[in-house]
């Protein structure tokens, strides 16, 4: 028999006052959890490993992409600055005087943790730097005012034009030197490379300011000499960089000397626009 609940007999009902409310009655469908299904734990860890092993490899190869590409382009800036007095001297010999050089032309390489490096330029005359074109830059920018004071044309806006006209012959050189390389079909070499060899027109042209501020007549004989020189040093050091260091094509041997040709006789123009100081 039933009681006055409703309850079958010996089932006890709780008083009144602690009745649940309805709110608090169990559900019928209990939501599925981490009890609840089996999966749950499983497929948690496989996600996270997964996202954890593509991250890894994603930053990793985006790392090495990074590191690959500048170590192409950039290279080290400190192995361009890596010289003494001994290797200024003798490069400046091979800058200013190209025709004297009777040694190779060809840089020293050596291997450097399992791939080809070359040496930096104070065990090798024919690395580039950076000190010589920088210090010769400057080197042009005090002579270049010094020959304005001679003249009496001396004004802070034209220290300013001369610097200015600087970096953009400079910046011609990199172009042409760029655009030469790319032409042959390489254009890997690193920038800071072009940066210095681009570079160092400044300390031919410094060379000639100062025979203009001796005597003014030997600056028309010595600058040609110093366009002359460097377009023979530049030609001797593309063809070096393009049958040695890129391993260009032979069928392009034609259309590479005409381009050489034509970067020796760039010199000529570029220097009397750069020196014409005071004009």
């Amino acid at each position: 028999m039933y009681n006055n609940y409703g309850n079958p007999p010996g089932m006890q009902m709780p008083p009144i006052g602690q009745m649940p409310s309805a709110g608090q009655m169990p559900s019928a469908n209990p939501q599925p959890g981490q009890f609840g299904n089996p999966f749950y734990g499983a497929s948690s860890g496989l996600i996270k490993t997964g996202l954890g092993a593509y991250g890894e490899k994603f930053l990793g190869s985006s790392s090495e992409f990074m590191q690959s590409n500048i170590n192409r382009y950039f290279s080290n800036p400190q192995y361009y600055f890596h010289v003494n007095d001994q290797y200024v001297r003798n490069k400046l010999k091979v800058i200013l005087f190209p025709f004297l050089h009777r040694g190779h032309w060809t840089r020293i390489s050596e291997p450097v943790g399992g791939r080809l490096s070359y040496k930096p330029p104070i065990y090798d005359i024919n690395a580039p730097d950076l000190y010589i074109p920088f210090m010769a830059f400057g080197s042009f920018i005090i002579l270049a005012g010094f020959t304005l004071g001679f003249m009496g044309k001396f004004t802070p806006e034209a220290i300013n034009l001369h610097f200015s006209r600087g970096l953009i012959g400079w910046a011609l050189q990199i172009v042409i030197l760029k655009g030469l390389l790319y032409s042959m079909g390489g254009g890997e070499v690193p920038l800071l490379d072009l940066v210095a060899y681009g570079g160092y027109l400044f300390a031919g042209l410094s060379l000639a300011i100062v025979s203009r501020l001796l005597w003014a007549y030997s600056y028309y004989v010595l600058m040609p000499w110093m366009s002359l020189c460097m377009g023979v040093f530049l030609v001797r050091t593309m063809k070096r960089v393009l049958f040695t260091e890129m391993r260009s094509s032979e069928r392009h041997s034609t259309r590479q000397h005409y381009f050489l040709l034509f970067l020796a006789i760039a010199q000529f123009p570029l220097f009397f626009w750069l020196g014409n100081i005071g004009a």
